[in-house]
């Protein structure tokens, strides 16, 4: 994509320099020391990783090339894309372009349609998303380049055309799974005389012709896009796209760490959660109850789901994003009064009890709700959606570390004997 590259060579041979300049002269540095708790910890906390796009601080919440999140919910994805990939805000001149290459592969092709139709009816939808992809791989210009011997210095121009065709087509993918696996009729063509993704995006998974349901989706992309390099799936994207493997096999490893309960899927058990107290209480309880219902599941040793996160100790931004929303386009059903109701109560309850080092909830705590509101009710499918919107930020942090020629991911690892030698 010209308009793209032509923006990204010069920074590509400053982010070399850069990086070339800081380990000749500051290659020895040493950032920090690792404990034995934190190597038996999954490397909570262990500074070990370079990302340019987005930074997330424990006191503030996620930041996009700088910017607080909050200050970017008027955003496209598209708009969101250049962001994050550019470091800059797109001009409308090359937010125009960038759609419109974007509109080329919203249709996604009748193969990839074919095998998804052909998978088995209880197939999971993150699971016909990583086929999905996969299916795209074959025309990968990157994989294609590298075959034809193209060098690593230009390898990253390569690597964007196929991060415009992933983002641009995972929407079509996205919402083929949901037409096909809950049985909601035909595929859904994109849009003729519309370049704007999240519109296609709403309009070819059926659910809504409401305007603020398009306004939800855009928000949506826009807020989960990029959660710096550490948590799952950026990293699995990260160590996969070293090995100089293509974004489409890249992404689609990412979306398989994605789809744990740990990560992508929190959103949907926060929903089951909310739908367990609507049903316990038959509608939407009073504090008094959410505080007895709360302290019940804590003192059975259960979790409050959607409250606490692995670095945030403040409300996520994103749920405060999504709170807005739903007073900017008066959603009051009792799911969402739910939700709004736990906010009031649980930080209270969860600081009383001294256990829980952040008492704010994140964004899942919203997000299903509001896709419930609308009529997306098949909880399956919320990872899906999470995982179109990852794809950004997981495809500009690929082209961003390609740009630098990151090397290949190779930690080192030790025996649990080689542990207690050094303790």
């Amino acid at each position: 994509m010209s308009i793209l590259h032509d923006k990204l060579v010069a920074q590509a041979e400053e982010l070399r320099k850069r990086k070339t300049d800081l380990l000749k002269n500051h290659g020895d540095t040493v950032l920090s020391n690792v404990t034995i708790e934190q190597v038996l910890g999954g490397m909570r906390g262990v500074p070990a990783l370079v990302c340019e796009t987005s930074s997330v601080s424990a006191d503030e919440g996620l930041r996009i090339r700088n910017i607080p999140i909050l200050e970017l919910t008027d955003l496209s994805p598209e708009e969101t894309f250049w962001l994050l990939v550019t470091g800059d805000r797109a001009t409308p001149t090359e937010l125009a372009e960038l759609r419109a290459v974007f509109a080329k592969h919203y249709k996604i092709p009748d193969h990839v349609v074919s095998t998804l139709k052909a998978m088995s009816k209880d197939s999971h939808p993150m699971a016909m998303l990583g086929v999905g992809l996969l299916a795209m791989e074959q025309d990968s210009e990157y994989r294609a380049a590298y075959d034809k011997g193209v060098g690593k210095d230009d390898l990253w121009k390569y690597s964007v055309n196929d991060a415009v065709r992933l983002i641009a087509s995972i929407p079509g993918i996205a919402a083929a799974i949901y037409r096909i696996r809950f049985d909601k009729g035909d595929v859904i063509a994109p849009l003729e005389n519309d370049n704007d993704m999240s519109n296609n995006f709403a309009h070819m998974l059926g659910v809504s012709n409401d305007a603020s349901w398009k306004d939800l989706i855009r928000l949506y992309l826009v807020l989960h896009s990029d959660h710096e390099g550490g948590n799952v799936s950026a990293m699995t994207s990260y160590v996969v796209s070293s090995a100089l493997s293509d974004p489409f096999y890249s992404v689609t490893a990412a979306m398989c760490g994605l789809a744990g309960p740990l990560h992508g899927l929190a959103n949907q058990e926060c929903l089951r959660f909310i739908l367990e107290v609507k049903e316990q209480f038959g509608g939407v309880p009073s504090d008094e109850a959410i505080r007895d219902f709360a302290w019940e599941r804590l003192k059975g040793g259960q979790v409050i789901p959607g409250y606490g996160h692995a670095v945030l100790r403040v409300t996520d931004p994103r749920f405060t994003a999504f709170h807005e929303f739903a007073q900017k386009h008066n959603i009051t059903d009792e799911n969402v009064q739910i939700v709004q109701r736990i906010f009031a109560v649980v930080p209270g309850v969860l600081v009383e009890q001294g256990k829980a080092k952040n008492p704010w909830p994140n964004v899942d705590a919203y997000s299903g709700s509001l896709l419930y509101s609308y009529g997306m009710t098949e909880f399956d499918f919320y990872t899906v959606m999470f995982g179109v919107s990852r794809a950004i930020g997981l495809c500009s942090q690929m082209v961003v570390k390609r740009m630098m020629n990151a090397p290949i991911v190779r930690p080192k690892s030790l025996t649990l004997a080689e542990l207690e030698s050094k303790s």
